[in-house]
């Protein structure tokens, strides 16, 4: 076929309007980190000046100083690392056992307990804050740790996730280990985890993300400053009539290009993961 055909020049016509299209997204998607990045070097001044500056400016320094002074951050970050990896932790163990138990175990209830899973999908958060407060008063841990983490190790989406990858895994496979000898644990540890390795990852970019991000049950949860996540502690800025943006936008940039970065390494992986047993075997 000539490549200088009508058809040819058409289809080169439309990948060219195609890269545009998709160099224009590129740019919507990336202004708004761009310009963060730009004012978080800028005072508050510089910030709301016109025309906006699009260059970095020489306050970096003096905005974590101040940011420092106002809220601990460096402590504040130290809180939301330890939270986000405990919680990745503790719920990847929950959510990869409850998902190889719904997609490798019959027992009576399973099939209604999965339907519930599935509806909790669907529940928004603020239904349950009123009653998780009340429980954690009653448990007497308010302002700690494990208020922040427990409520949510069973996370539905995370549940579902394990659980649809955990089918792709072929029963025969289980089967064999059983005939050699291997017992439930040691046959979820030595057979089924090493194959479910994208899924993992996925799930424990999801559920670090998940928990770096969460602000409104962490800003009920916690009261003492010295507790505070990133998202409360920067809340906690603007409670003030003068804000102070350039240090607001700083902690905003802390907390944002670090996860930003971690998912342009790993996406591969977490896109890996998210399609895992979407065919089953």
């Amino acid at each position: 076929m000539a490549r200088t055909g009508p058809a040819f020049r058409a289809g080169k016509r439309g990948q060219v309007l195609l890269t545009g299209l998709l160099l224009v997204l590129l740019a919507f998607t990336v202004a708004p980190l761009y310009w963060l990045l730009i004012a978080a070097t800028h005072n508050q001044h510089d910030i709301f000046g016109r025309p906006p500056h699009l260059l970095p400016g020489g306050e970096l320094g003096a905005n974590l100083a101040h940011l420092q002074t106002s809220v601990d951050f460096g402590q504040v970050v130290l809180n939301s690392v330890l939270m986000a990896t405990s919680y990745t932790v503790l719920g990847g163990i929950v959510c990869t056992l409850a998902g190889y138990g719904f997609a490798k175990y019959r027992f009576r209830g399973r099939g209604f307990l999965f339907s519930v899973l599935l509806l909790a999908l669907v529940v928004p958060t603020q239904l349950t804050i009123v009653p998780l407060f009340k429980l954690m008063v009653n448990l007497g841990w308010l302002n700690s740790y494990q208020a922040v983490l427990l409520p949510n190790l069973a996370l539905p989406f995370g549940i579902f996730l394990m659980r649809q990858s955990m089918r792709a895994l072929p029963d025969e496979l289980l089967q064999a280990g059983r005939i050699d000898g291997c017992g439930e644990l040691r046959l979820f540890f030595r057979v089924a985890l090493p194959t479910m390795k994208p899924a993992l990852a996925a799930l424990a970019m999801f559920l670090f993300l998940f928990q770096w991000n969460d602000f409104l049950w962490p800003l009920v949860a916690l009261r003492d400053p010295s507790s505070y996540t990133i998202p409360v502690a920067l809340a906690a800025l603007t409670g003030s009539s003068d804000v102070d943006y350039g240090q607001l936008l700083t902690g905003t940039a802390v907390a944002a290009v670090p996860m930003a970065v971690l998912f342009l390494f790993l996406q591969k992986h977490f896109v890996s993961g998210m399609l895992a047993g979407a065919v089953k075997q």
